[in-house]
């Protein structure tokens, strides 16, 4: 058993919004595997099935952003699951849309929901898949932007990036954190050394 949890916030008003991506990124997954998330355990709204020949929970936490590690952490409990049987998917202001970095561990990097996570199992070692929804202008205060929704223009490409984020989920499944840091983050590594790998 695998958790496979997306951050947002649970109210219809956010929907759309960026800081909902991680709950888009489940939709997208329970669409294409045809898992009902509809069952609300440990204030979480979760879903079972079977992605890449693993058993999954498709978890999308009810408690707001904020205190998302109070959905997760007893749901790592209940299932007696250990940290590198989490992942964890999220909107990243530090990534332009369109780009999406998996890491198998690391820090909250000022993202609340992260942090409730980490402050709630105790540690950071575990995998996540950032989804990128562009950096915040200048004179725009950060709760707003991220509680904001896409304009028109970014929607087809944040419509790719949760895309990309679900087959990377699925990537992780099947070959690993390792080989999916490699074949979804190259393209990024390309640019930082002038295009060669």
């Amino acid at each position: 058993m695998k958790i496979i949890a997306g951050l947002g916030n649970p109210a219809a008003k956010y929907e759309g919004t960026r800081h909902n991506t991680g709950f888009a990124v489940i939709d997208r997954l329970a669409e294409k595997y045809s898992i009902r998330v509809n069952t609300n355990r440990q204030r979480g709204l979760c879903g079972a099935g079977i992605i890449g020949g693993e058993k999954v929970l498709l978890v999308k936490p009810l408690t707001f952003m904020n205190l998302s590690g109070e959905c997760i952490r007893p749901l790592m409990d209940y299932y007696k699951l250990e940290p590198s049987e989490l992942l964890v998917i999220y909107d990243d202001i530090s990534l332009e849309i369109g780009q999406i970095r998996i890491r198998a561990k690391g820090s909250a990097g000022g993202h609340n929901g992260m942090k409730s996570i980490i402050g709630h199992l105790g540690t950071q070692e575990f995998p996540r898949i950032k989804v990128g929804v562009g950096g915040k202008p200048e004179q725009m205060d950060l709760a707003d932007y991220v509680l904001g929704h896409f304009s028109r223009e970014e929607q087809a490409a944040i419509k790719e990036s949760v895309k990309l984020a679900a087959e990377a989920a699925e990537f992780i499944l099947t070959d690993g954190v390792k080989e999916a840091m490699n074949r979804f983050n190259a393209f990024k590594r390309k640019e930082e050394n002038g295009g060669e790998l």
